[in-house]
């Protein structure tokens, strides 16, 4: 039997069972489109991820209170540490002490203190509540690598000056800030001296050190949230974190590691524990996207069976007048391979219009959520998917295939 009469009976089989056969498909369509968002999306974030690291400097550690590791760096040595800790009311917090004590550490370049909380915010009769950070002005251009839309960074002798993240300048209040404007931090008249390009640290509010300790109540007059580290040698920097980590110890009088009540991390250390997280999440979404394939599988197996009975009698008929067992398995395997062919075109366009959504859904979204606004969707991914799915249909179909090749034409004659 020439291969396109086999091919017009594998597809008059597919169009004389609609329903049956588009169940199935739909679910090789799930299957697939769930791969192709759930790889899309998450490469897509870490080429982000990758991106963002790449433009902060390995020389930096950050330490912070609490034994954690100190994670929500945001903008590294930009200076916008946002990181969490686990200190408690009986744990002391990082003062200027620990900054003095640091300083004759070796392969230590530059120390920036830092202190942040939330402060009510006036500016033309609008106001609200958002977090603040207060930066030591005579290092703090020497940590960040933010740029500026406009205007200039925080200098040593600023007191009530400020710089400003986009979002904030532009959104946050019912008219946008302008340079040169005043606002009011917790009733404390401040100038505005910078604003940051759209992307650097879109929420940020930074003030000088000091200016912060006065105006938030929680914090003492040499109590710091954090402290930023710049190192001169980028291949000693666990040295420098050992050796951190001991004078620390010495000088906060802790005799046992288990006692530590601070953290010290690298930007390095966090950007593989993130990375190692993404692959992580990535491959557990990607099985839980794959069990679909897996009841799509069986659909087309179940699918194939019920076709071989339907057409037992059939089968009989051309085994009779001459057709070979390899002419009715090819009959099968092609009807197989029809549903995941058209179950793969369905999922690549779904899979990439799903992808897609996401993407615009999550890019207005501020933090962590704006790294999965990027998606890669490759040529590679869907050609892979597509073959993948037509893969999965014969597979699927292969067992009944050779079921239906293997009838006798006297007993398929007689089927009932």
């Amino acid at each position: 039997m020439r291969f396109y009469k086999s091919l017009l009976l594998a597809l008059n089989m597919l169009t004389h069972s609609k329903l049956r056969s588009w169940l199935t498909i739909i679910g090789i369509v799930i299957g697939i489109a769930a791969v192709i968002a759930i790889v899309s999306i998450s490469s897509g974030a870490q080429n982000e991820m990758r991106d963002r690291f790449a433009s902060f400097e390995a020389d930096i550690i950050t330490v912070s209170p609490g034994f954690s590791r100190a994670m929500g760096f945001r903008g590294g040595p930009g200076g916008h540490p946002g990181g969490s800790s686990s200190s408690s009311a009986d744990q002391d917090p990082l003062t200027n002490k620990d900054v003095l004590a640091m300083k004759n550490i070796p392969n230590i370049k530059y120390i920036l203190g830092m202190v942040s909380g939330r402060a009510e915010i006036k500016y033309l009769g609008s106001s609200g509540e958002s977090s603040i950070k207060g930066v030591d002005t005579s290092v703090w251009k020497d940590f960040t690598t933010d740029e500026l839309e406009s205007g200039r960074l925080l200098m040593k002798g600023d007191k009530y000056a400020v710089v400003l993240g986009y979002r904030q300048a532009n959104t946050f209040f019912e008219k946008p800030v302008q340079i040169n404007r005043q606002i009011t931090i917790e009733g404390k008249i401040f100038k505005v001296v910078g604003i940051f390009k759209e992307g650097e640290d879109d929420n940020a509010v930074i003030i000088p050190l000091e200016t912060a300790r006065d105006i938030l109540e929680d914090i003492d007059t040499k109590e710091l949230s954090s402290i930023t580290i710049k190192v001169d040698d980028m291949e000693k920097i666990e040295t420098t974190i050992a050796d951190i980590e001991k004078k620390l110890m010495l000088t906060r009088g802790i005799l046992q590691d288990s006692k530590k009540d601070f953290s010290v991390s690298s930007m390095t250390s966090m950007r593989e524990d993130i990375s190692e997280t993404m692959n992580t999440m990535a491959i557990f979404l990607g099985a839980i996207a794959a069990i679909s394939l897996v009841v799509g599988a069986v659909g087309i197996s179940n699918t194939m069976f019920t076709s071989v009975l339907e057409k037992t009698k059939e089968i009989g008929i051309m085994k009779a007048i001459g057709a070979k067992n390899r002419d009715i398995m090819i009959i099968f395997l092609l009807n197989a391979g029809m549903i995941g062919l058209v179950g793969g075109i369905g999922g690549v366009i779904v899979g990439s219009v799903a992808s897609g959504s996401v993407g615009a859904l999550v890019s207005s979204e501020g933090g962590m959520m704006r790294m999965f606004s990027s998606t890669s969707l490759s040529i590679e991914l869907l050609v892979a998917a597509f073959l993948f799915s037509i893969a999965i249909g014969l597979i699927a179909g292969a067992i009944p295939a050779y079921r239906a090749s293997r009838l006798k034409p006297v007993d398929a004659l007689r089927y009932e």
